[in-house]
């Protein structure tokens, strides 16, 4: 054997000695002196301040309603019937944004209708809760515990998160207890997802589970950037394309909320759409981003103000405006009373202006005055920034005619006989007094009702 070849196995058998007892031992502390990363210590402040909710509501059960008729039950010699009750719960996670005084952040779906709130901490404590104020078009809500050794999640300002920035999501999934996720945020504005009336989401692949809903997202400082509200997927598992509020939306709710218990949202008065390209260049405009005013309604803030059609949003109250939905969502966060700073171009020139906000007129009706068959329900227009313009079921009878056809509250109609209605005096105009064809617009689904 060559003095080359017993090198070489001794070299084999010296790196074979080195290598197996390694492969035995756990993971090492540091490398070369270096620690390794972890996100554990900025964890252990974050997930102090995510708390479990669990709520539990009190549903009365469908009957008819000739069984609640004294004269009914009389003549027909039935007993008095009391009236049926089922107990639902839920599950979802919320974030303490105030220590001091008790404040936690987390969805309205979270804890919508609930009759009784139960918070529990990170080191197991349980209390009750009491519901501060809740804003369902942006599906956020504020409700308020009393303890002592709270710990708060500090709020980042979320207009500076870059997509490709890491995230990490902590919640409640399936009720396991608290979780934490990690991933990447991978855009930022979605909205026309229909989840919710006002929607400028940070999308984002860390996992959100069902019980996630109120949970925080972070970035690796431990600070609030979004408050996880969704998922999309067609099973309802993850498939890495979750939603999360932005912080700067929810910190300008939660403030409206914590003050006055809801958002009163007010009227501009006008119609837009997305700048396109083509739109651009009709307008001689550089920039290709924007939204287009089409209509300017009559009497408004907005013809008041000054703006006209064909005028292009470039910014309200400081916030750039990139497309149609951030107006919606700009306009969303005025309240009744509130002056709005407003940038334009007109003709490809800068104007600024002014405009006030004001209450929404809404004619609510009972809505056996529109057609027979409406009987049981309660009508109004829709309001101006909702996505759909019609008119609103806001409120039906379980026993009525038009729930058994399959009327349902939060129902859009939007065509009645074959013509299209945006109000309630449109709707009265094509139902007449016969069969009546409703086109409705549920969440982001169309279709047709036929009450005969």
């Amino acid at each position: 054997m060559t003095l080359y070849i017993r090198l070489a196995l001794a070299a084999i058998a010296a790196s074979l000695m080195i290598v197996i007892p390694a492969a035995e031992a756990a993971l090492p502390l540091s490398v070369e002196g270096q620690s390794l990363p972890s996100l554990a210590p900025m964890l252990k402040k974050a997930t102090a301040a995510v708390v479990n909710i669990s709520t539990r509501t009190h549903i009365e059960a469908a009957q008819n309603p000739l069984m609640q008729d004294p004269f009914f039950q009389h003549f027909f010699n039935l007993p008095n019937i009391p009236q049926q009750r089922r107990e639902s719960s839920s599950l979802g996670s919320g974030v303490i944004i105030d220590a001091h005084r008790g404040y936690v952040l987390t969805n309205n779906h979270v804890i919508d209708k609930a009759d009784k709130i139960q918070v529990t901490l990170h080191d197991g404590r349980q209390l009750a809760a009491k519901l501060v104020g809740t804003d369902p078009d942006s599906d956020v809500a504020v409700i308020q515990v009393e303890a002592r050794d709270l710990e708060a999640l500090p709020i980042a300002d979320s207009s500076q998160l870059q997509v490709g920035d890491f995230v990490v999501a902590i919640g409640n999934p399936f009720g396991l207890g608290q979780t934490v996720t990690s991933g990447i945020v991978s855009a930022l504005g979605r909205s026309g997802l229909g989840i919710e009336g006002y929607e400028d989401f940070i999308q984002t692949d860390a996992s959100i589970n069902p019980g996630n809903s109120g949970g925080a997202l972070v970035n690796l400082r431990g600070e609030l950037v979004g408050i996880n509200t969704a998922i999309l997927a067609p099973n309802g598992g993850n498939v890495g394309i979750g939603f999360a509020i932005p912080s700067n939306m929810v910190e300008s709710i939660k403030n409206i909320l914590i003050e006055h218990g809801e958002v009163k949202r007010g009227l501009l008065g006008v119609n837009v759409q997305d700048l396109t390209p083509d739109l651009a260049q009709a307008f001689g405009l550089k920039q290709h981003q924007g939204a287009v005013i089409t209509a300017v309604k009559p009497g408004s803030p907005a013809e008041k103000a000054g703006l006209e059609t064909g005028d292009v949003f470039v910014a309200i109250n400081h916030r750039p405006i990139k497309q149609g939905s951030d107006v919606r969502n700009s306009l969303g966060l005025a309240q009744v009373g509130e002056e709005v700073q407003i940038e334009v171009l007109r003709k490809g020139e800068p104007e600024a202006l002014t405009a006030k906000i004001v209450a929404p007129k809404l004619a609510q009706e009972d809505g056996k005055r529109i057609h027979p068959r409406l009987a049981g329900t309660v009508l109004n227009n829709t309001p101006p920034q909702a996505p759909y313009e019609g008119v609103v079921v806001e409120r039906i009878h379980t026993g009525s005619y038009a729930f058994q056809a399959g009327l349902r509250p939060g129902d859009i109609i939007v065509m009645a006989n074959k013509k299209r209605v945006t109000n309630m005096e449109e709707l009265q105009a094509a139902a007449g007094a016969g069969q009546l064809l409703l086109n409705l617009q549920r969440g982001d689904a169309g279709l047709f009702l036929l009450l005969r």
